[in-house]
């Protein structure tokens, strides 16, 4: 049976970049967000949200979602309904998405919030990227025009790296990218090993 890899990491750890290199090894990889924003659209979950949220959220039939996060990013009980509307679809997607790579003897699901939605339970292993806080802290600030604080705010939405690194089998450390492809390189070997 296909094993699932968990792939997480906190905002600006690169974990994208982690989750592309091991794609580009041709290993199937699942990017949840990606996936999350292609579900978001789909037209019952357009129905949903403007049902929870209101209509001012959809835009020429999608979401606005700077509009949507504005309402969420700050009101975590805010955050949970938009939650529980996403994650039930995107749960669903990927397990049609893994039936389609049965013949793999892993895939990878990168997924920025594995940990908070509760995914990593259906995880066989867990690889947390992760890197210094003000390196993660400028990343993004450069990524998304956005300022410390806006960055700040973001990150007290999600587990501190110690949390995730404490349930993860594998930790990568990404400052440096040619580091980092050989720690991806070294896990890899020992999950094929492991088949």
């Amino acid at each position: 049976m296909t094993k699932i890899i968990g792939l997480t990491g906190g905002i600006g750890s690169g974990k994208t970049t982690v989750a592309r290199y091991i794609a580009a090894q041709g290993i199937p990889v699942y990017i949840a967000d990606e996936e999350a924003k292609k579900v978001m659209n789909t037209p019952e979950v357009l129905s949903l949200v403007a049902k929870t949220f209101g209509d001012s959220v959809i835009e020429k039939g999608v979401i606005n979602r700077q509009k949507l996060a504005q309402l969420v990013f700050n009101a975590p009980e805010k955050l949970q309904e938009l939650n529980n509307i996403i994650h039930p679809k995107v749960k669903q997607d990927f397990e049609n998405w893994v039936k389609k790579h049965h013949n793999h003897p892993f895939v990878i699901k990168e997924a920025a919030i594995l940990f908070e939605s509760g995914s990593y339970q259906f995880c066989d292993k867990i690889i947390t990227v992760t890197a210094p806080e003000n390196v993660r802290i400028q990343r993004v600030m450069q990524r998304d025009s956005v300022t410390e604080d806006q960055v700040l705010a973001r990150m007290q939405n999600q587990w501190k790296e110690d949390e995730k690194i404490a349930l993860s089998d594998y930790v990568i450390q990404n400052v440096n990218i040619e580091h980092t492809k050989i720690q991806v390189d070294n896990i890899l070997k020992t999950l094929k090993k492991n088949q």
